[in-house]
C-alpha cells in the first residue's frame, strides 16, 4: 500500500508551540501515514501531541507509575487491531473511521536525543512518531523478538519517507 492510499486522519496538537525549521504538522502527519501504509491499514484516526518534559511527566507517573519524563508514550483506543475500522465513504469521499488512539512526544527530549544520538530533530520526532503508531496498533518491545521486530519495522518505515539512519 502507498501512503496516499490511505485515509489515516492524523490531528497534531502543539501544547508547546515549538519552532522548528521544517513543518512539523507535515512530518508528523507523513510519518503516521507511511507507518499505516507500510502495516496496510487503510483508515483510522491519529492523534499526535507535542508536550513538554513536565506534561509527559504527569502523564507517564499517572498511566504507568513512572515518575520521570519519556520521549514517547502511546494511548490505544483499539484493543487490538485484528478488525478492520469501520469505514463510510460518501460521494464526497468523508472518511469516519475507528480512533486508533493518542501518540505524545515531549519535544524538549526529543531535542535532547537528536543531539545524543547525533542526528536531526526531524528525524527523531518522525522516530517517535512511529514508533508510538507502532504500539497503537499492537507493537512492544518487552521481548528481545518483538523489540527486533518493531525496530526493524520503524528503520523501514523511515527509510520510505527519507529519514534513515545515518
Amino acid at each position: 500500500m502507498n501512503i496516499q492510499d490511505t485515509r489515516v486522519i492524523v490531528e497534531i496538537v502543539d501544547e508547546v508551540n515549538a519552532a522548528f525549521s521544517f513543518d512539523v504538522a507535515e512530518l508528523l502527519t507523513k510519518a503516521v501515514r507511511a507507518a499505516a501504509a507500510y502495516e496496510q491499514i487503510e483508515a483510522g484516526e491519529v492523534v499526535v501531541s507535542l508536550v513538554d518534559d513536565e506534561t509527559i511527566r504527569d502523564l507517564n507517573r499517572t498511566y504507568r507509575q513512572k515518575d520521570a519524563p519519556t520521549d514517547v508514550l502511546s494511548f490505544a483506543l483499539l484493543e487490538s487491531y485484528e478488525e478492520e475500522p469501520d469505514i463510510l465513504f460518501g460521494e464526497e469521499e468523508e472518511v469516519e473511521a475507528e480512533p486508533l488512539g493518542d501518540i505524545v512526544i515531549s519535544v524538549p527530549t526529543a531535542i535532547r536525543q537528536a543531539e545524543e544520538y547525533g542526528h536531526s530533530v526531524e528525524r527523531e520526532l518522525a522516530f517517535l512518531t512511529v514508533h508510538g503508531f507502532l504500539h497503537l496498533i499492537g507493537y512492544d518491545h518487552l521481548t528481545e523478538a518483538d523489540e527486533q521486530k518493531m525496530f526493524s519495522r520503524q528503520e523501514a518505515i523511515l527509510e520510505n519517507i527519507g529519514l534513515a539512519r545515518g
